[in-house]
């Protein structure tokens, strides 16, 4: 069995991929917040924006950790395509949950429908991405962490999903941010623990791309993404600014002309 290190840059990778689904997080429920606030194709909108914000950060900090993955006695690489699609499974069953809650008119059943369907999504995110993985052996999965790492996600899809319906105050965001946050980094790390590698040394040259080839281009480019949204969204006037705006624009009754 090869020894498998999972912060091998020491604790940046670990810090910066909590920061990364902290950041997803908030954005993705202050998007939530103002598309239960709107109406039509604002609402939409806001939506997708949410959707697309959780989903890219929890992606990012799945791959953000994986920068920091290596394992003795083989070079890894990772599978290009395959890994864009577990991206974008991450983005569509996030909009589908968020969607479920965001148009349902029975909250309930829609937040745990929406819950299991995003937290079975999440994970099905992480383990495409380890699909991805290319190395020299066989990787192999210890079925309780992995069972434990699916029933994370699926509580904190859940817990998101009810956050973005029932929070609406900035620092209580901040808050269930935070913990969204180390949930999902939780559902992550436990879902590595499960690995373990029988490596089988070789000379051959491995498939794909390696880490900073691919995964930290596309991670910087999606962070930055996620951090010029969130700016957009820090200015964009809520709905309640935007009536008390048209309201104190509209000329008061028997005002002198």
């Amino acid at each position: 069995m090869g020894h498998l290190d999972h912060a091998a840059l020491g604790w940046l990778t670990p810090v910066l991929s909590y920061a990364m689904a902290c950041i997803g997080a908030a954005l993705g429920l202050r998007c939530t917040v103002r598309a239960l606030g709107a109406t039509g194709r604002s609402r939409r909108n806001w939506l997708i924006t949410a959707a697309s914000a959780i989903g890219t950060g929890i992606w990012t900090m799945h791959f953000v950790a994986m920068l920091g993955f290596s394992v003795s006695g083989t070079d890894i690489r990772y599978d290009v395509p395959l890994t864009i699609v577990s991206l974008l499974v991450a983005m569509a069953v996030v909009c589908a949950g968020v969607f479920a809650v965001g148009h349902s008119r029975d909250r309930t059943r829609a937040l745990l429908l929406g819950g299991l369907t995003t937290g079975l999504g999440v994970a099905s995110m992480h383990y495409l991405g380890m699909a991805a993985v290319r190395l020299h052996g066989d990787v192999i999965y210890d079925p309780v962490l992995v069972a434990l790492s699916v029933l994370i996600a699926v509580v904190a899809a859940t817990a998101a999903l009810w956050a973005a319906l029932n929070i609406k105050s900035p620092v209580a965001v901040t808050i269930a941010s935070l913990i969204m946050g180390a949930a999902v980094s939780s559902m992550h790390y436990t879902g590595m623990f499960a690995v373990s590698v029988d490596v089988a040394p070789s000379g051959e040259v491995l498939p794909g791309a390696t880490a900073m080839q691919f995964i930290f281009p596309l991670a910087v480019g999606l962070g930055s993404y996620l951090f010029l949204t969130s700016a957009f969204v820090a200015l964009s006037p809520t709905t309640g600014e935007r009536e008390a705006s048209a309201s104190a624009e509209r000329p008061v009754e028997g005002a002198v002309g």
